[in-house]
């Protein structure tokens, strides 16, 4: 899970790195490479199955495939948009989302520490946008906030439909087959050099495909806050990547709200972690 969340963190920095590439069409190609990686590693893990499910999908799985789509298209425009410690923050408050989304459509019970872990990370997220406002930053970081919204909308469909054994993995590669299709005539006319191209390949497969398939295998073995905790290091990760990798220094408006979304939830899942 610390390899997944490394991995996952280095779609900030690449995008540093592009030539000519930008916006849409950095989606298509990502898209793209992780759409073919994801037709080749899900059927080794699922068998030809996997397509007869696509092909018999019910509308859960396509509503889910829709929000992996928008989870997958709007994090690459965000980094385009704003900076990469700007975008991983505001990712960072899914799990709290989760839990306000999964109490409004199913009932969820949210006990008072995630609502004290809600009220802080949402400080924390305050300060930081509005440190961006009069800034294009701010359309970059409202873009990323769809991510986790859309997150938190999939992850409650995925408990809605557990009981009925429903089996919604094959929504990861229908939503990166959507993304694919969605920016395909945003992304006109294409710029990508061969230099970016390349980068965009090896996001697809290495930064997209290959960790959402390990964060499955993970999520067999390890525990529900041991999962929420690890994919926090992707945060740091990024921003440190970035800050190496392309000088892309954090502002203290970041490193602040940052640090109060991240504290919140550390908190929130350890101490639930503990209690159970």
């Amino acid at each position: 899970m610390v390899l997944v969340a490394f991995l996952w963190s280095t779609a900030g920095v690449a995008t540093r790195h592009l030539e000519f590439a930008r916006s849409f069409e950095i989606t298509f190609w990502r898209a793209l490479f992780a759409s073919m990686g994801l037709l080749l590693i899900l059927p080794y893990f699922q068998g030809i199955s996997v397509f007869r499910k696509i092909r018999r999908a019910q509308a859960t799985l396509w509503l889910s495939g829709v929000c992996w789509a928008v989870m997958f298209t709007a994090y690459m425009v965000a980094f385009t948009l704003t900076t990469v410690g700007n975008v991983l923050v505001t990712l960072a408050v899914g799990p709290l989302l989760t839990a306000i989304v999964a109490r409004l459509l199913i009932g969820y019970r949210i006990p008072p520490r995630t609502w004290a872990a809600i009220v802080v990370a949402g400080c924390g997220i305050a300060y930081m946008f509005a440190s961006q406002i009069g800034s294009a930053s701010l359309w970059g970081s409202l873009v990323a906030l769809s991510v986790p919204i859309a997150a938190a909308v999939n992850w409650t469909i995925s408990q809605h439909v557990h009981d009925q054994g429903q089996d919604l993995v094959p929504a990861v590669l229908l939503g990166a087959l959507l993304s694919t299709l969605a920016t395909c005539a945003l992304a006109y006319p294409f710029q990508a050099s061969v230099h970016d191209i390349t980068i965009l390949g090896l996001l697809g497969v290495f930064q997209l495909a290959i960790p959402c398939v390990l964060c499955m295998v993970c999520a067999r073995i390890l525990q529900a806050p041991e999962i929420s905790l690890l994919q926090l290091l992707e945060v740091i990760f990024g921003i440190l990547l970035a800050w190496l990798g392309a000088n892309e220094v954090p502002t203290p408006p970041v490193l602040l709200g940052g640090s109060l979304v991240i504290g919140a939830l550390v908190a929130n899942e350890w101490w639930g972690w503990k209690s159970r």
